[in-house]
């Protein structure tokens, strides 16, 4: 098999292990009659990385984290379990009866990922996780994560080199 059929191969089956929409950033229409589930009562929400104050230059990772409940692909009813939305720069309270928004700023990460790697233009940020349910509203009462401000600093200037000859310049 050519290298290009077996990535296509490969793909196909990547994305066949996750059902029809588990990779969709649309959040879905709420149903009304589902009541929103309380988090356990222990839970924590953080952002394991980066750390509140970093200075990063170029893309990074977010790594998140959580715990005392475990994290399920949106759309599952899995209990004690939900999926994780990353705010970018939001200033807007969270309204905690709606689906949270799907936009450069809520980042929906719906088949249950832990981690994702961002590019933000240079300047200061403010990261924020909220824990969804299975349709993507923030549990009641909501598990949030502290909000954790960074500095992206501008691209390295391109090291030059000077050629220095070896026969007196």
């Amino acid at each position: 098999m050519s290298r290009s059929a077996s990535g296509i191969v490969l793909a196909f089956a990547a994305v066949s292990l996750f059902p029809p929409g588990a990779l969709a950033q649309t959040a879905p229409t709420p149903n009304p009659s589902a009541a929103q589930r309380a988090p356990s009562p222990d839970a924590r929400l953080y952002i394991i990385y980066p750390w509140d104050g970093a200075q990063i230059r170029g893309e990074f990772w977010v790594r998140f984290g959580l715990r005392n409940m475990g994290v399920t692909q949106a759309g599952s009813s899995a209990p004690n379990a939900g999926h994780h939305h990353l705010l970018v720069d939001v200033t807007d309270v969270i309204d905690p009866e709606e689906p949270l928004p799907t936009d450069n700023k809520h980042l929906h990460f719906g088949a249950g990922q832990t981690e994702a790697r961002l590019e933000l233009p240079p300047g200061q940020h403010t990261l924020q996780l909220v824990l969804g349910d299975s349709e993507h509203r923030p549990f009641k009462p909501m598990l949030i994560s502290k909000k954790v401000t960074i500095t992206v600093l501008p691209a390295a200037p391109a090291k030059t080199s000077k050629k220095v000859s070896g026969k007196g310049a």
